[in-house]
Order: C-alpha cells, then structure tokens, then sequence
C-alpha cells in the first residue's frame, strides 16, 4: 500500500507490505542508499515480509523517488538531519509504535541515527553502511561520478527519480567529497545507541572496506553482531539474498524473543 506523508518540508512516499497479515508485530522500516528509492529495494521487501512475518515500510527520503524534489542539496549533517527531522514525522504520520530500522549504504548510517534517538527502535540492522569518512568510499564516489559525467549514464537515474536525478546524484557525489564532510563520522550516535545492532557487510565493498561494521560495533553501547560477507561487494541483498535474511531472522529472533 502506497501513502503519501506530509513531513512539513515535503511530500514523502511510502509504502508497506504485511500489515493486515502481521498487525501486531513490529514492523521493519527500509532506509535506502544514496542514489535509491522504494523501487530500487526490488524484491527485497517481500523477501523480508515472508522470512519474518512482520510487516515492511519502506520510503522514498525527501528528493528522491516520487517523493517532493528538494531545490538545495543536502546540508553536512544530513544522515542525523533524517533521524531529527524528517524520520520523525514520519514515523508520527503512519501510526507508528516499536520498530526495527534497517538501512543500506548511508541509510545504515542514518538507521544507527534514528536508533541512537529513538527508545521505540527495538534493533537495528545495518547493510553495507559507512560508519566514517573512508579514501576507498571517496575513491568509489569519484569513479562514479566520473561515470556518469558518460551520455546516457544520468539517463538511467530518471527511470528512478525523474526529473531530480541531476540533484540525486549531486546530493551524494558533491557532499561526501566535500573537503568539509571528511571529519563526520558515526561515534556519538553509537556511543549512545542501546538497541542491539547487526552490521552486514561484503569483503569487496567497492564503497567502504569491513572497517565499517568493526566500527560500529565496537562503539555501540549495547549488543552488536557484525557478518563479513566473502567475495561480496556492495549489494549484499541482492547478491547474498538468503544469507542476509537468514542472518537478520536470526538476529531478530536472538535479540526480540520477549518482544513482538
């Protein structure tokens, strides 16, 4: 089911699958990656839905998908800028209670934020995420930006984002390799993070080496699990799909008994 939220800065979409199958459970709420949408997490929702009988969120973060267009590009503290202002309304407008959050790439990292604040947020699971400002994520941003400077490269993107695809990917490229982005990093929010976190991650990441989940969950307060997928890169939900959920149903079902 599609609904459109007003956050107050704009309309953001969102979608769910399972709610009339698994009312009382917590549900599982996606954050997607820098140049993702609800689209793009393709059958991983449903893959979700079926192996942990709770229902799934999912939504297009301001400027992306068929949510708003945003006009300026992201402030420097834009990953604790989604868990302070626009996750908030969110979660406010769909009803929500107790949650899991689970983020790929950048969400992962917003997802720690999100948990980090929130005493609703029951545990959360990172996939992929960037835990710091690493030279291998820079170096994987610039080749990325280089291609797609290519004809027909941006092209790919409207199929996604429409019109917004020149600031979707400005909104990642021109802010991680901002020289005044390079300090940021996720210790405050997992320093105070008591939720239990699972960090995925693939041993080939092109945008992030296993220093990340070491990272995360070193620093976390509370419970931490880190799984390094072999020969992985940076779509392990997609490449590695019965592996990731078995481990994220084993992980909810080690870390949730008591809970819904």
């Amino acid at each position: 089911m599609n609904r459109m939220v007003d956050t107050g800065y704009g309309q953001v979409n969102t979608q769910s699958w399972g709610f009339e199958l698994y009312p009382d459970r917590a549900p599982v709420v996606l954050l997607h990656d820098s140049l993702g949408c609800i689209s793009l997490w393709r059958q991983f929702p449903e893959q979700l839905l079926n192996c942990l009988k709770r229902p799934i969120i999912a939504y297009d973060r301001l400027g992306f998908g068929i949510s708003d267009k945003r006009e300026a590009l992201p402030n420097l503290d834009f990953v604790e800028e989604e868990a302070r202002l626009y996750f908030p309304r969110i979660k406010t407008a769909l009803g929500l209670k107790e949650y899991v959050i689970l983020g790929h790439s950048v969400g992962g990292a917003m997802a720690v934020e999100i948990g980090a604040s929130d005493p609703d947020c029951l545990a959360v699971i990172t996939i992929a995420a960037q835990a710091f400002v690493e030279e291998r994520t820079l170096d994987g941003i610039r080749e990325a930006k280089e291609l797609f400077q290519q004809d027909g490269q941006i092209e790919k993107l409207e199929r996604w984002h429409g019109n917004k695809s020149r600031w979707v990917l400005d909104a990642w490229t021109d802010t991680w390799l901002n020289p005044n982005f390079e300090n940021w990093h996720l210790t405050a929010a997992l320093n105070s993070l008591k939720s239990p976190v699972l960090a995925i991650h693939g041993e080939q990441d092109e945008y992030g080496s296993v220093a990340f989940p070491q990272y995360i969950s070193d620093h976390s307060s509370g419970f931490s699990e880190q799984v390094i997928i072999p020969n992985c890169a940076h779509n392990p939900h997609r490449t590695d799909e019965e592996l990731v959920l078995g481990c994220i149903k084993q992980f909810l079902e080690t870390n949730l008994k008591n809970k819904h």
